[in-house]
């Protein structure tokens, strides 16, 4: 588990430092897409870290619920992006790497934190 923790914390690092540098060539008039893609990503990081210092099993499990669902609207808002032709199929193609990635790690560690909190109940 403790593997998730750091990999999914670098993964999300990576995603944001894509993120940030294709975002800078999004039009005016699609502003709030680049500003929700954005905060979404930073606030995924957020949560991750949050998920990692707690030690309330239940509430870490939650966090990282929530972590899937910030991917799946980032995914949505970047294919938004890609079907509006402000990103190239490469860059939608590459943040859908960086998305899966994160969401494997993540799903791992929700995994093991049932597995803990099974293990608690018993």
């Amino acid at each position: 588990m403790k593997e998730e923790k750091f990999k999914s914390i670098q993964f999300i690092r990576e995603l944001i430092i894509y993120l940030d540098n294709m975002l800078e060539g999004f039009p005016k008039k699609d502003l709030e897409i680049k500003r929700t893609i954005r905060e979404e990503s930073y606030s995924m990081l957020k949560i991750v870290y949050l998920a990692n210092i707690t030690s309330e099993l239940k509430f870490r499990r939650e966090n990282l619920e929530r972590v899937i669902v910030k991917v799946k609207l980032i995914d949505f808002l970047v294919n938004l992006a890609y079907d509006k032709k402000i990103i190239n199929q490469k860059k939608y193609i590459k943040v859908g790497q960086k998305l899966d990635d994160i969401s494997k790690y993540i799903t791992g560690w929700i995994k093991a934190t049932i597995v803990e909190i099974n293990k608690n109940n018993k």
